[in-house]
């Protein structure tokens, strides 16, 4: 896909070879479903950039969202949520991925640092082991977990 902003990618060997084109020292791996976009995913993306120099975003497709989410959900294709994330000036790379979780990126890309979100611990990233195995340092950024998706949604949907 193209758009404006940091290019999207499916595959992800291609973003490697952007990262590595652009002489990116240290790639910094976020994920997340992104739906709806909202304040505490710019604050998350915006904690992930400082940890190093290229910020790879995956994206879950609609698909692995629906799964992870449940009815309802995603709210906003894929297409649309990762050209949102492509226009953050923060985003070197938005990676669309169909899995549940971020373990075979991890293996593919190898970034230096998986960054995920305050509602974890380092210990409860769900990819922690995959990246210890591979010497990828794993870390919580971003600010306390005060928004949340399905609270934006019930509000838009007059239930909150």
């Amino acid at each position: 896909m193209k758009c404006e902003g940091a290019p999207i990618f499916g595959d992800t060997a291609a973003v490697r070879a952007l990262a590595q084109a652009r002489g990116a020292a240290r790639v910094v791996l976020a994920n997340g479903c992104f739906d709806p976009l909202h304040v505490g995913h710019v604050r998350y993306l915006t904690g992930a950039a400082a940890c190093g120099d290229f910020l790879v975003v995956a994206l879950n497709d609609d698909a692995s969202t629906h799964r992870l989410k449940g009815a309802g959900r995603p709210v906003i294709a894929e297409g649309d949520r990762a050209r949102l994330l492509a226009a953050l000036a923060v985003v070197d790379a938005v990676l669309v991925f169909s899995e549940d979780d971020v373990t075979g990126i991890l293996e593919a890309l190898r970034p230096a640092v998986h960054a995920k979100g305050t509602d974890y611990t380092v210990d409860g990233v769900p990819e922690v082991d995959t990246s210890r195995r591979l010497g990828v340092e794993t870390v919580i950024v971003g600010d306390p977990k005060t928004h949340a998706s399905r609270e934006v949604l019930a509000r838009v949907r007059g239930r909150g």
